[in-house]
């Protein structure tokens, strides 16, 4: 008898803790539909003049940065071959919105590391800073189950207004802090092309955007790590040479 007064007992904190989360989910939901097109101010570290060429003026904008103890060419080269597909959250959330859109899993074999994986999707780098910042954009409708991402031109990307679309346009940037730190950002910004867009995009994002901003989040910690393990070979190689060069 115990043993049942305990299975129900852990059967009801489940439902309830589902049903907190459940709770929790439609308030970021509800509020973020609420507060679409009100973007908050970029801070004078996090403005973007590059950024700014293709997408002056946009109705979505995630900002995300974080401190890496490796110099900023190091920080991009490792953030451009971050593998997100190694993290068994953002496969999840992957795998969510498939089944929630009902989606049919990607067939194609894609190439690892972020901006290559991105690039044979179908966005394209509209502009670059060697060493500093890497710029790519695409024009989608992403509340389609089987998203599709076409890449423009710079020029033809700036003058895209055809009706029902979607432009993104997102960066991967690092900054120095000194010679041996940086600090790595990215931002993502959206405009719609119509009011029909920006209706159906405006409840996509109210839905998908807590993954998105999760999966930003994984990524930096993993280029933060893979930066700074570069950073402690290169280092490594550079005092062996050093050990050698004084044998000689």
């Amino acid at each position: 008898m115990n043993g049942m007064h305990g299975v129900a007992r852990v059967m009801r904190w489940t439902a309830g803790g589902l049903g907190l989360m459940a709770v929790g989910y439609a308030t970021v939901v509800a509020t973020t539909w609420y507060r679409y097109g009100h973007v908050p101010s970029a801070s004078l570290d996090e403005r973007d003049a590059l950024l700014d060429q293709f997408m002056p003026e946009y109705e979505v904008a995630e900002r995300h940065h974080v401190r890496v103890a490796a110099p900023a060419a190091m920080a991009l080269s490792a953030a451009a071959d971050t593998d997100l597909q190694q993290s068994t959250i953002v496969r999840a959330i992957f795998s969510a919105r498939e089944l929630v859109l009902g989606a049919e899993p990607d067939a194609e074999t894609r190439p690892k590391g972020l901006l290559a994986q991105t690039t044979s999707l179908g966005w394209r780098v509209l502009a670059e800073k060697p060493g500093r910042e890497i710029v790519a954009g695409a024009v989608t409708q992403p509340w389609l189950p089987n998203v599709v991402f076409r890449g423009l031109a710079p020029e033809e990307f700036r003058a895209f207004h055809d009706p029902g679309y979607v432009k993104i346009v997102w960066t991967l940037r690092a900054d120095p802090v000194g010679e041996s730190e940086s600090i790595f950002r990215t931002e993502t910004r959206v405009t719609t092309t119509d009011q029909t867009a920006r209706t159906k995009f405006r409840w996509y994002w109210a839905r998908f955007s807590p993954g998105i901003v999760l999966i930003r989040r994984v990524m930096l910690g993993l280029l933060k790590t893979d930066a700074e393990r570069r950073r402690g070979l290169s280092g490594e190689s550079a005092a062996g040479r050093t050990v050698q060069s004084q044998l000689r």
